[in-house]
């Protein structure tokens, strides 16, 4: 039997609450600011919660190459016939498509995008 009652995911990043509203923006729930540069986003459709945490200095990773890995991603799932729309709504929350898409050149169905702190997030359907 384990141990934890829960867990959740925390996220380096120079600008918590701006983060989080980019995650609310793609996921839903509420945003919730607690003390010490620390921003909680709940309530997300059962996923697991994240959580943000500022960072002075905040380097963001240079994946898939590079000195610094990828450090953690999100896997979002998506209906196939919403990915356009998922897509567009993504980029205009501050997204950035990246430029390296291993899915696409192995027939796998997912897009890689970077949030507005740099970290990789994958629309996968």
């Amino acid at each position: 039997m384990p141990f934890a009652q829960q867990f959740r995911v925390v996220v380096d990043c120079p600008d918590a609450a701006a983060l989080a509203g980019f995650y609310q923006g793609l996921l839903g729930g509420t945003v919730e600011v607690g003390q010490n540069g620390w921003v909680a986003l709940n309530d997300t459709g059962g996923a697991a919660a994240l959580d943000f945490q500022q960072v002075e200095d905040h380097q963001p990773p240079t994946w898939p190459v590079g000195e610094r890995p990828q450090q953690f991603h999100v896997d979002i799932d998506i209906a196939e016939a919403d990915l356009d729309a998922a897509d567009a709504a993504a980029l205009a929350l501050g997204a950035v498509r990246h430029e390296v898409q291993p899915g696409e050149a192995a027939g796998d169905p997912f897009r890689v995008f970077l949030d507005p702190a740099g970290h990789p997030f994958c629309f996968c359907w």
